[in-house]
């Protein structure tokens, strides 16, 4: 394969930092955009001396262009976690939409290949489980967390639209509940926040009945799916996630279990619209992509508690 050039937005981003590597590593020249909203420059630090890698910083919701050369647009910008999501909720939504337009702008003026991730929020507190790409959801559009959920229903439409009116080759992913090392501590998504707690020895806080399912995914899994759909000619939705099922009773046990501390269960009330399930059916993406996760939840959870015991707060 030719070497390429990448445009990334949001590359210093938990997630796409690593797709900013593993792009770096097959030969590729990557261009990262980030505004570091939440973002950090720990991310990419160790790329910025590398002659194949640029950093831009850039707020991609408002106007800018891109010099020379351009053959993938990848457009991973946007708060991600309740927690950023909640603090930035005009950010969000302008990220979702004049930051998908002006990505797509970029992929139609350059003849690139464009791809937005989007999410399995779109498929909101769902009624279909587990959730196959044909679902159209149930989501709240009103409520706090659609700030997060509609800008990314949005990015969808607009990358469709983009794809029938002006034959941009677009890609749509959407992303199912990821961890690994380089996630925020403080980001409020569940994985970082028991493996703060637990390593600190406090209560993990459950919410509701602690009965309500995830499947969690590799960060590893995660990117190198997502840049299996990028290189493809898949146009998607496609899912990437992990189908193995977890209540969040039983991930907390097995996080206190791997940490060898002594951290108790505490209960709160279910917040407004968190969903009871959450599950992909990865089918399509075995199927067009020959992918599926390796990493099994203890492994990966190993892993990320290493990185967090190597980097304190």
């Amino acid at each position: 394969m030719r070497k390429k050039v990448v445009l990334i937005s949001g590359g210093a981003g938990f997630l796409p930092s690593h797709m900013v590597d593993r792009l770096i590593a097959r030969g590729h020249k990557v261009i990262c955009l980030d505004n570091f909203i939440t973002g950090k420059k720990a991310n990419i630090a160790h790329l910025l001396k590398n002659k194949a890698f640029t950093f831009i910083r850039q707020d991609v919701s408002k106007t800018f262009k891109v010099a020379g050369r351009v053959d993938y647009v990848m457009h991973c910008a946007s708060p991600a976690s309740p927690v950023d999501y909640l603090a930035y909720p005009i950010e969000t939504l302008m990220v979702g939409a004049q930051g998908t337009q002006h990505m797509l702008e970029i992929a139609r003026a350059k003849k690139a290949v464009f791809l937005v991730t989007s999410t399995s929020e779109v498929y909101g507190d769902p009624k279909e489980h587990p959730q196959k790409e044909t679902y159209w959801g149930h989501v709240n559009p009103i409520g706090p967390r659609s700030v997060y959920d509609e800008a990314k229903r949005y990015a969808e439409a607009i990358t469709f639209a983009y794809r029938r009116r002006y034959n941009v080759d677009t890609r749509v992913v959407r992303i199912f509940n990821t961890y690994g090392p380089r996630m925020n501590r403080d980001d409020g998504r569940v994985v970082p926040n028991f493996i703060d707690l637990a390593l600190k020895g406090q209560p993990l806080t459950v919410y509701g009945d602690g009965e309500q399912t995830r499947s969690f995914c590799y960060v590893a899994d995660e990117a190198d799916g997502i840049l299996k759909l990028l290189f493809s000619g898949e146009p998607g939705p496609i899912n990437i996630g992990n189908p193995d099922e977890f209540t969040m009773n039983e991930f907390a046990k097995i996080v206190v279990e791997l940490v060898g501390g002594k951290s108790r269960i505490i209960y709160k009330p279910l917040p407004q619209d968190d969903p009871r399930q959450r599950k992909p059916d990865i089918s399509l993406a075995r199927a067009k992509l020959g992918w599926e996760p390796k990493v099994a939840l203890r492994e990966g959870l190993r892993l990320t508690i290493d990185w967090f015991k190597a980097h304190p707060a």
